[in-house]
């Protein structure tokens, strides 16, 4: 989201883990329609050994675990040591959690699926990072990403930085560098596959509306996306003022997104494919 500095892969080991964590129910529940696409774009026809990449509170693992074929395994691994142990309390024995930087983490077994749901846009050397993801695959094993579209059209994220870029200072996000919107041109992320070694490299977006928060009115919607956000910093340090003037902005963009009493939004998100 809107933020002073993109958030890395380090600044989600050290601190925004925690952040998501501590609002997972609300952002799983907003995040669950990308499933479905992400799930068919694994093409799950036989048994299989996943790998998911950020699998965060382990929400979207839970799904690719319901939709696999019986007899296929699953494992989640997520920078955050907060996030590793919500997701297993929260997903039991379903799957596997293990504490791990993907960037440079070698698994002992090779996987013939590899997923992720928003989990591949904040590798500090993706190049580094996306090569060595292609040794985590059997030779013909496949891929699937969800990455964010470009910000313009991911609806709560530009409504986030419009309103609090009306109250204080936000600085242009640096092309090319970590961040949720880092491959909303996915032309970037495709490349960098092929530059690994990946093949049949493909994109395809999806669009849809988005509960936020899973179904919220507008002044506790702004109250959740402002929380979630890295803007919530620079906000703090700003002042209270500040922070009630955002909100106040951000709560009158989300009610004029509002159905049936909740706020929905617009996203695009590009569902990526390679084969190994």
């Amino acid at each position: 989201m809107a933020a002073t500095q993109s958030p890395s892969s380090k600044t989600w080991a050290q601190t925004r883990g925690a952040k998501w964590r501590d609002q997972l129910d609300p952002m799983e529940a907003m995040l669950a329609p990308i499933d479905a696409p992400l799930i068919a774009a694994l093409n799950l026809s036989e048994r299989v050994r996943i790998a998911e990449i950020g699998a965060g509170g382990g929400a979207t693992t839970r799904a690719i675990a319901a939709a696999a074929p019986p007899g296929s395994t699953i494992e989640g691994f997520d920078i955050s040591p907060e996030l590793v142990e919500a997701a297993k309390a929260r997903v039991g024995n379903a799957a596997r959690f293990t504490l791990a930087d993907a960037a440079h983490f070698r698994p002992t077994e090779q996987f013939d699926r590899l997923a992720s749901r928003f989990g591949v846009m904040f590798f500090e050397a993706p190049e580094t990072a996306f090569a060595n993801l292609l040794q985590w695959l059997r030779p013909e094993g496949t891929l699937a990403f969800a990455v964010w579209g470009p910000a313009k059209e991911v609806a709560f994220m530009a409504s986030v930085r419009e309103a609090v870029a009306a109250v204080i200072e936000l600085p242009q996000p640096e092309p090319d560098t970590p961040g949720p919107c880092r491959y909303g041109d996915p032309s970037g992320l495709l490349a960098l596959l092929e530059a690994a070694g990946f093949r049949n490299c493909d994109a395809r977006p999806w669009r849809g509306d988005l509960q936020v928060g899973g179904g919220m009115p507008p002044e506790a919607a702004a109250e959740f996306l402002l929380a979630s956000s890295s803007a919530a910093a620079p906000l703090a340090e700003a002042g209270a003022g500040e922070q009630i003037r955002a909100s106040e902005r951000l709560a009158a963009i989300c009610a004029e997104n509002v159905l049936d009493g909740t706020v929905w939004m617009p996203a695009r998100v590009e569902i990526i494919t390679a084969v190994a």
